[in-house]
């Protein structure tokens, strides 16, 4: 830390009056972020440079059997389609950061604002989870039925209308905005990636191009969220507390423009009829196969447990890191950029880590294995602040706890950043494109359940305890990835393609 801090003094000279410690985790923060994306922009190069190889290889034989018009051909077509598909993935990737840019936007000011209000904060959060819980069973059926399309057009209406809402300081007009909140929640979380999903296969791209629209909508997240609590914390200084939710309606009407653009496609369909389906067929159609498909339940579950423990992270690392009592006290908004510079480092850092651990297991493995071993990696890093709050306070070992803890949180936040895309990419694997909407809110069920959980326990529960559990909630799903790497009765592969 002395050391960092010696060779990073001419930069702080330009950074806010924030207490030394936290500048330093910054700005190592966004060393390392550098360095993981160089280390990347270098793998990318070697893997182009496999990629011609096996192009050439290939061509060879197309010499060899048809000759030389047959390879270019061939490597005409290769070469359009990932013109396309890199246009395809330019569209989806911009309307996704403008909504997650707008979504941080409102996550980080909601608090103040509603502190400013003098309201029940409390019963405004928790309703907007009981509104996620009530409505995911429906809505997910809904996407499907309705068109993705639509359904994100209607996640920017809704996102419009709430912000709008929160204009007013009445507590039943923000109440129905948090139900609102729940609705368009299940929305964002759902109707945008089945769209994706479903229209990268209906366009004819290879399904192993998915993953890397995944990692990068990771990365974009973790960009986003730092971007905002710039953004949002310039509109408060302007406008007031309600500065960043105008700022957010903005942006929503902008990806709403850009959604007009896209092409709509559905859910279960009979003879490419989207009519000849029911609401309550879709309904009927994504629990069954939810319940009687094992390897989509532990999909589920295996979500709700390291996204529970996520959530739960979430509501702890302020109070864990103020009882600390740091040095200068805690710029919330520094430490929170750093945070979500580790989730882009774990987004930038999914490709190469793939492909690692690929050389030694099965392809058909090698994203399940990835995702244990992040889980595991996570369920270690997040024991680490239970076992420095054990000790009592005031021994020699106490003061070593803080740097321990905030790089255990890095390394945590690390680990979300890889899971993003690891998820995205086994929901893309085993879940049905026809019934991807009301499957991924099936899925919010175990998820809201665990939240709920995780907010009462940080409510009666010591904080050692509660890292236990996150803990073992990681540690769970590790397991239960574990256990996809075997082979299955159910053919999903097969019947995705089916559908």
């Amino acid at each position: 830390m002395i050391i960092s801090s010696t060779l990073l003094s001419p930069v702080k000279a330009f950074l806010p009056d924030w207490p030394e410690w936290a500048v330093d985790v910054l700005l190592i923060m966004t060393g390392l972020l550098l360095a993981t994306s160089l280390f990347t922009f270098f793998f990318k190069s070697d893997e182009d440079g496999e990629s011609s190889s096996t192009d050439n290889a290939s061509t060879t034989t197309a010499k060899t059997s048809n000759g030389e018009q047959q390879k270019e051909k061939q490597q005409k077509e290769k070469k359009e389609q990932r013109k396309q598909f890199d246009g395809f993935r330019r569209q989806y990737m911009l309307v996704y950061m403008i909504i997650m840019l707008a979504d941080w936007m409102q996550g980080t000011h909601m608090y103040t604002l509603y502190l400013s209000y003098n309201v029940n904060i409390s019963a405004l959060f928790l309703t907007g989870f009981l509104s996620g819980a009530i409505f995911a069973p429906f809505l997910g059926s809904m996407v499907d039925m309705f068109g993705r399309k639509r359904s994100c057009i209607a996640y920017c209406v809704l996102e419009i209308i709430i912000n709008t809402m929160e204009h007013s300081t009445n507590f039943t007009i923000l109440l129905i905005g948090r139900v609102l909140g729940g609705i368009s929640t299940n929305l964002l979380f759902s109707a945008f990636e089945s769209w994706m999903t479903t229209e990268h296969r209906k366009r004819g791209f290879p399904d192993e191009w998915l993953s890397h629209t995944f990692s990068e909508t990771s990365v974009g997240n973790g960009v986003m969220a730092i971007l905002a609590g710039i953004v949002a914390q310039v509109l408060e200084d302007y406008l007031g507390h309600i500065g960043p939710f105008q700022g957010a309606i903005a942006l929503t009407v902008l990806a709403l423009v850009l959604i007009l653009n896209w092409e709509e496609n559905y859910g279960e369909e009979e003879g490419e009829d989207h009519s000849k389906s029911s609401l309550k067929k879709q309904f009927l159609q994504g629990w069954k196969s939810t319940v009687s498909d094992s390897r989509i339940w532990r999909i589920g579950m295996i979500q709700g447990l390291s996204e529970g423990a996520m959530y739960t992270f979430v509501f702890m690392w302020v109070p864990t890191l103020l009882s600390m009592d740091p040095p200068g006290g805690l710029p919330t908004g520094c430490v929170f950029s750093a945070l979500m510079m580790a989730i882009a480092m774990g987004g930038i850092m999914f490709p190469p880590f793939q492909a690692l651990v690929s050389r030694f297991v099965q392809k058909k493995n090698s994203t399940e294995l990835c995702a244990a071993l992040v889980y595991l990696l996570s369920a270690a890093s997040i024991l680490v602040p239970s076992m420095c709050l054990s000790i009592p306070i005031g021994s020699n070992e106490f003061g070593l706890c803080f740097e321990y803890i905030i790089a255990s949180f890095m390394l945590v936040e690390f680990c979300v950043g890889m899971f993003m895309p690891l998820a995205g990419t086994l929901r893309s694997k085993y879940v049905p494109d026809a019934l991807q909407g009301g499957i991924l809110n099936i899925f919010r069920l175990p998820l809201n359940a665990i939240v709920v959980g995780g907010t009462y326990a940080t409510e009666v529960l010591e904080p050692s305890v509660v890292y236990k559990l996150a803990s073992g909630c990681y540690l769970l799903a590790a397991i239960l990835q574990c256990s996809m790497m075997f082979p299955s009765s159910t053919a999903t592969t097969e019947r995705k393609k089916k559908d």
